[in-house]
């Protein structure tokens, strides 16, 4: 069942190619965007049909497909419909408008079926391809400045992760004679390449995934990228600034317990840190969601350097629709007139107090209902620091305070359920690597020591250390002059170039 749903799903792909190809004709109305955009339904549909009907991992020649995979495509392609819907008037007018919607359909049906390959030289070709898209996508504004040299610091980038990943996949067949993935990660061939060679291939592999990811050192190229149109920001920081996680997960069986599993979580803490930090004193809204997300992937290699995969590749999943929500309906900040929901006065420091203790009551509560789950305490701390900091937003409120607290909670209950109830249907697709108690501790201990050092700075924002903080991390959360530009140049060039 599972080959003949692999077959019709790229029986849907070559649907789509070729109605993006038809696309560019420019006889080819306009109108004919909206049948295009319908057309990613029939991939979207096989995936679902084989998520549904994936019992176990199958092979097909240099495909293997299971649950998980099949998950991932899914999530993919029913991004991709929202973003491509989203553009049928966003876009509009645009010189480009055409050709935005045959590259996001290639970049989709590239990253959808990368996590269906089993041999390492498709996955780095596969792997390459929604790189080169979305550098594509950045460069289509070639009148802008900013624009152009936003692409090429991408390229730079790119070609640095898809490189890495290169040696890998030649230095994991080197040492253990296999192209296919599902052979040179068994037991057998892990056992035979020793450990320097596995230390050296995760180093690499660690390398690839941090650069896309926006990972510190490498994030300069995520914080300017707020740059290009607002629909490829939502497809970037939705798809391909997750795939990091999907890397490593795929891999995981050479990452464990390993020192590069290790070593991840320095950067990861880092970006932790100066992700939120920069989110807090960046007034730009495009680029608060940049700096979240550069926080956001923090936490998801934390995950993965405890061995928490599974728990990384469903955060990444829930955390790329939830910020292409944020960027599609990124119009909906504009300041508009204050409504009576909200108090005119300073928010109320009892409330303050009542919201942050409710937080850390239901994470202490959630954390001993099962104490001993692997990696529990994490995801305590995340939903116990999530219900706090909101309890603390909602204290502007005039009423209806603790109602919205409950059913706050409420929710994350029954995400953390959800998520349960997901990684037990995904059974044993991603197995949790060793991980120590210690580590997790340490790690949650790390994380609110930071949390409530920040509180504490914030409070006493008269401190010369205060001052410096807030000065640090304004010139870490601003682009470099090459990426912004003082008055819209361009636009006289285009209209020079339109009347001509």
């Amino acid at each position: 069942m599972n080959v003949a749903i692999l077959i019709a799903l790229f029986a849907g792909l070559a649907v789509t190619l070729i109605s993006a190809c038809f696309l560019l004709h420019p006889r080819v109305s306009d109108r004919y965007i909206r049948l295009h955009v319908l057309l990613l339904a029939l991939p979207a549909a096989a995936a679902f049909a084989g998520l549904i009907n994936a019992d176990q991992a199958q092979e097909m020649g240099i495909w293997r497909s299971d649950r998980l995979a099949w998950l991932i495509s899914l999530y993919v392609w029913l991004l991709g419909w929202t973003i491509q819907r989203f553009c049928i008037r966003y876009m509009h007018g645009d010189r480009s408008y055409r050709f935005y919607f045959s590259l996001l359909t290639l970049t989709a049906e590239a990253a959808s079926v990368t996590w269906l390959s089993d041999d390492l030289r498709l996955l780095v070709l596969l792997w390459g391809l929604p790189l080169f898209g979305l550098v594509q996508l950045a460069a289509l504004k070639k009148e802008w400045e900013p624009a152009r040299n936003v692409s090429r610091l991408m390229a730079k980038m790119f070609a640095a992760s898809w490189i890495s990943l290169l040696l890998a996949a030649v230095w994991l067949w080197q040492a253990t004679g296999h192209w296919r993935i599902s052979l040179a990660l068994s037991e057998e061939s892990l056992t035979r390449i020793g450990w320097e060679h596995a230390t050296g291939i995760s180093l690499l592999l660690v390398l690839a995934a941090i650069i896309p990811a926006g990972q510190w050192p490498f994030q300069r190229w995520l914080l300017e990228s707020s740059v290009i149109p607002t629909p490829v920001s939502a497809a970037m920081h939705a798809g391909l600034v997750n795939a990091g996680g999907m890397l490593l997960a795929k891999f995981s069986p050479l990452m464990d317990g390993g020192i590069p599993q290790t070593l991840l979580l320095f950067p990861a803490v880092v970006s932790v840190f100066v992700g939120t930090g920069i989110l807090l004193v960046q007034p730009d809204y495009k680029r608060q969601l940049v700096a979240s997300t550069m926080a956001q992937m923090g936490m998801m290699f934390i995950q993965c350097a405890l061995g928490a995969y599974l728990l990384a590749v469903l955060h990444l999943m829930f955390h790329g629709l939830f910020k292409a929500a944020l960027f599609l309906r990124s119009g909906s900040v504009v300041p508009r007139s204050q409504p009576a929901l909200f108090s005119s006065d300073s928010p109320s420091k009892m409330w303050l107090l009542y919201g942050m203790l409710g937080g850390i009551a239901f994470g202490v509560g959630f954390w001993l209902a099962t104490p001993h789950e692997p990696l529990r305490l994490l995801r305590a701390l995340l939903l116990g620091w999530s219900l706090a900091f909101a309890g603390w937003q909602m204290s502007v409120f005039h009423s209806g305070r603790w109602v919205g607290f409950l059913v706050l909670s409420g929710l994350g209950l029954s995400a953390m359920t959800f998520y349960d109830a997901l990684a037990a249907w995904l059974g044993g697709t991603l197995l949790a690597t060793g991980t120590s108690r210690g580590a997790e501790a340490g790690i949650v201990l790390l994380l609110t020591c930071g949390g409530i050092a920040g509180i504490c700075l914030s409070a006493r924002r008269s401190t010369d250390l205060w001052a410096k903080l807030y000065m640090r991390l304004i010139h870490l959360g601003e682009a470099c002059d090459r990426a912004v530009e003082s008055h819209p140049r361009y636009l006289e060039a285009y209209i020079r170039g339109e009347g001509k």
